[in-house]
């Protein structure tokens, strides 16, 4: 049986399709992302808590779902909507279908109406709030209510998502995860790495551990002392969801360990390291995500293809002199990289572990590593 949905926008615009997960009503930031394949990681990617992505491809769900593409332990997204979603799941690897994976975590989705006219909307006008529902079906009321939602800025949707308690992490790589042919380029030493977990990934954690790193994962309200009692060769900043400034925490702790370890921080982590050397960060328009996302290395020449995933991003107008501007987007010219020119520090505003995406970018693992084997072993005076 057809169950009626609606997604309402605080601009009045209201899309009326079916329902093919959860039921219930949910609000959230509208947002899209372009990425033709990776729903099941992009559906249980922390970063997305409190927004209801819109998935530009037209057919989502057609491999199903499994018990190993996953990077947290549940979907955290407010809401899902697909132009169709693919009655048939087709791949060796499903456990199940897309739609009873929705609804078995309690996720409400939408498919059967014109995501290009919703993308092209929030193109024009940016992200909006916005009510998916299954239950309210009144648009006047549904719009009041997008209205009326809280939105993301000025929330700490940190707290959230954060682990409760301390991690030993011990997962590698699968081998879905690798090229053909792909080994694992790990030094002969063992580095210590405390990821504070801000709504991290696994991904990351499973790249710094097949790096041959013991990885700590830390809740992202640890603080400089907690971090320092693990006595780590290197500190690795995560992803998250929201705004990043009212995680004022985070970037007081960051502020205090940047000059006694070396420090890599990925999307939300590379936002907290700026603020946390002095810079500011402004909300984009309908923000940067897909699997899809050129970025140039200022430093080699070189175009990366990348997975990005985020709504806010580094003022280059504030930047502190002491911040280099390492990578940029190609698509509107943000700063997509930074590094410190006093402590060996390094960030970028995308994903470079993947899952899903491009593996172009993996080289910034081993620079992190690199920089922990300088610091342990630093070169003598004369050379």
């Amino acid at each position: 049986m057809t169950r009626t949905a609606k997604l309402a926008l605080e601009d009045g615009t209201v899309f009326t399709g079916s329902s093919f997960g959860a039921s219930g009503e949910v609000d959230g930031e509208v947002v899209f992302n372009t990425s033709m394949t990776g729903y099941q990681e992009i559906l249980t990617d922390p970063s997305y808590r409190g927004q209801i992505i819109t998935m530009t491809y037209p057919l989502i769900g057609n491999y199903g779902v499994n018990e190993e593409d996953v990077e947290s332990a549940r979907p955290h997204l407010s809401g899902f909507i697909v132009r169709e979603n693919s009655r048939r799941a087709n791949n060796f690897r499903a456990t199940g279908s897309l739609g009873d994976y929705l609804e078995k975590h309690g996720i409400v989705a939408l498919e059967g109406i014109d995501t290009r006219a919703l993308v092209r909307r929030i193109r024009t006008s940016g992200a909006m709030k916005g009510i998916l529902s299954t239950e309210d079906l009144d648009d006047k009321s549904l719009v009041a209510k997008a209205k009326s939602s809280q939105g993301l800025v000025g929330r700490d949707l940190v707290q959230e998502v954060i682990p409760e308690s301390p991690i030993e992490w011990d997962e590698q790589l699968s081998s879905w995860a690798k090229l053909p042919g792909e080994v694992s380029s790990g030094s002969n030493e063992s580095f210590h790495v405390v990821a504070l977990d801000f709504g991290m990934k696994w991904n990351i954690a499973r790249h710094l551990a097949d790096l041959g790193c013991r990885v700590t994962v830390l809740p992202g309200t640890a603080t400089a002392s907690d971090v320092l009692e693990y006595q780590p060769d290197g500190l690795f900043l995560s992803n998250g969801p929201g705004d990043p400034e009212p995680v004022t925490y985070a970037i007081e702790t960051i502020g205090q360990l940047m000059p006694q370890l070396p420090v890599f921080g990925i999307c939300l982590g590379h936002q907290l390291m700026a603020l946390a050397c002095g810079a500011q960060t402004f909300k984009l328009k309908f923000g940067h995500r897909g699997a899809n996302q050129p970025v140039l290395n200022m430093e080699t020449g070189q175009v990366e293809i990348t997975a990005q995933n985020h709504g806010f991003a580094v003022d280059e107008e504030q930047l502190p002199d002491h911040l280099v501007v390492t990578h940029r987007n190609l698509n509107d010219n943000t700063i997509a990289g930074l590094s410190h020119r006093k402590f060996p520090a390094f960030s970028v505003q995308y994903h470079p572990e993947a899952s899903s995406g491009p593996h172009d970018s993996r080289y910034l693992f081993e620079q992190f590593l690199a920089n922990m084997m300088a610091v342990r072993t630093p070169t003598p005076a004369g050379r």
